[in-house]
């Protein structure tokens, strides 16, 4: 069965617990780089990870961007967002379908 996780600072993790998703308190890049490799060899469908740990490990996180699992989201953490989320999700779609339903504009083919 697949499995949800998170990796975030220990605030935002913490709020995360409730759901059931499995939570991931990391305090620097290094320690999250680490466990998104150990769940995405891990049955990990699904990992959350908050845009102030992805902006510094990109790197790791590029090497999933062509495969289908695991699906690699970026969520705000308790400072507030960055913006790359939603700019992740905005490349994704215009990749998708050539449109940019989020803010209205043709996609660059």
């Amino acid at each position: 069965m697949y499995k949800i996780g998170v990796i975030a600072d220990h605030d935002t993790a913490l709020s995360f617990k409730s759901t059931g998703i499995d939570t991931f308190p990391t305090v620097d890049e290094s320690e999250a780089a680490e466990k998104l490799l150990k769940l995405a060899r891990e049955n990990y469908a699904v990992i959350f990870i908050t845009e102030y740990l992805a902006e510094k490990i990109m790197d790791k996180i590029d090497l999933f961007r062509n495969k289908t699992l695991p699906i690699i989201t970026l969520i705000p953490s308790n400072r507030g967002t960055l913006g790359i989320g939603i700019t992740d999700v905005k490349k994704s779609v215009e990749k998708a379908i050539g449109v940019d339903i989020i803010f209205e504009r043709e996609g660059r083919k």
